[in-house]
């Protein structure tokens, strides 16, 4: 891979994403689709040599303290479905979700690294346990080593508003694609640093999963799900953010409706753009991609005819868009493609729309890849 910015300008970059100035005007951010090295490292299995991947691409992207010392730090997990949701019988960390061990090697370094407070935050679509802790036991993750991990870790289901009993607006830059604004949980907020530990593997109605599409579980359910009254947010949970796919309805009267409610319905045209709206509303600091093992044609063991399948990869970023281009060149896919072209068979592509409003670029030929070239590590998810 050609690399375009050379190291200065990346700890420049890094500088900006940290500040999260990626907030700029809309008329400015449209002109320019900024990029950053992405970290690429070989790890075949999960276990100690997973913090050692991790520690590796942390270093070359310019080392964890510049970013996280003293700092509160918040990270979106990316697991999806009911904690009993099995593939061929198989833990979610090893198919669909993110793994606990890359979880608990990411509190560890940040712990090292002199992060002051780390909180795991996610908003589960299917479950009738009201915390997050509860939730991923039922899993079977280890919460308790997790928690363990450093010195100051916080666990937060955040369909719910938290202690504060109310819900904070984030404002999308230029108005939004869907909505101008989405009402969620204030940790998303109260933070200085916010991380995407995201899962490598395609998306049925977004193309891919990467760090931007973990967001789309940042709104509530309790808001955007099934079931959610006419006025207020829900005080039990919810299940599946039907009016972010299917717009059969709108928020309750509480929250900001969409822009347009004559827009399309169809889930291929609103979940990529409800991702950039999150994208561009609540920047990612740092995008981590857990590509050890994984599973093909989809999200969630829901989707037909998924495999699993084993890459032996991590990826880290501190550009989302560029993480993303990147995980999806790994995949066997053009970060260039079009609707109509895999992955983006049935959708409209994230990438195109995080590039147009400003967030990145896809252009493989302007992404610095750092430690394992991408050819070396491809893995052709439709042929495996």
């Amino acid at each position: 891979m050609k690399s375009s910015p050379n190291r200065r300008e990346f700890l420049q970059g890094l500088g900006i994403a940290a500040a999260g100035l990626y907030l700029a005007p809309a008329s400015l951010m449209a002109k320019v689709a900024p990029t950053a090295p992405v970290a690429i490292a070989r790890c075949p299995a999960y276990g100690p040599g997973v913090a050692t991947a991790l520690a590796g691409m942390f270093d070359q992207l310019g080392g964890l303290p510049r970013l996280v010392k003293g700092k509160t730090v918040a990270i979106k997990l990316n697991v999806t479905g009911s904690a009993t949701d099995r593939l061929h019988g198989l833990p979610p960390g090893n198919t669909f979700w993110v793994h606990p061990e890359v979880v608990g090697a990411t509190v560890q370094l940040l712990e090292k690294a002199g992060a002051r407070r780390v909180r795991l935050l996610e908003s589960p679509t299917v479950s009738k346990v009201r915390t997050l802790e509860e939730f991923l036991s039922q899993a079977g993750w280890p919460v308790a080593d997790l928690r363990a991990a450093g010195a100051n870790v916080e666990f937060e289901n955040t369909n719910f508003a938290g202690p504060s009993n109310q819900y904070t607006r984030l404002w999308v830059p230029g108005g939004g694609r869907l909505f101008k604004a989405y009402d969620v949980n204030r940790s998303y907020m109260d933070c200085d640093v916010f991380i995407s530990l995201a899962k490598l593997k395609e998306h049925s109605t977004s193309g891919i999963t990467g760090a931007m599409k973990n967001l789309f579980g940042v709104p509530p359910t309790n808001i955007y799900g099934e079931g959610v009254g006419l006025d207020e947010p829900s005080k039990t949970q919810c299940e599946a953010r039907a009016m972010l796919h299917n717009g059969k309805r709108q928020p309750p009267k509480s929250s900001l409706p969409e822009n347009d409610p004559h827009s399309p319905r169809s889930p291929g045209y609103r979940v990529p753009r409800v991702t950039v709206d999150l994208a561009a509303a609540r920047p990612i600091h740092l995008s981590i991609i857990d590509g050890i093992e994984t599973v093909t044609t989809g999200e969630g063991p829901w989707v037909e005819h998924m495999r699993t399948v084993r890459p032996g990869v991590l990826l880290a970023g501190t550009n989302c868009v560029t993480t993303d281009a990147a995980a999806t060149a790994l995949m066997g896919f053009d970060p260039m493609a079009e609707r109509g072209t895999a992955p983006f068979e049935n959708c409209d592509s994230t990438l195109r729309l995080a590039e147009e409003a400003g967030l990145g670029t896809r252009n493989l030929k302007q992404i610095e890849v750092l430690g394992v070239p991408i050819e070396k590590v491809k893995v052709n998810f439709r042929k495996v």
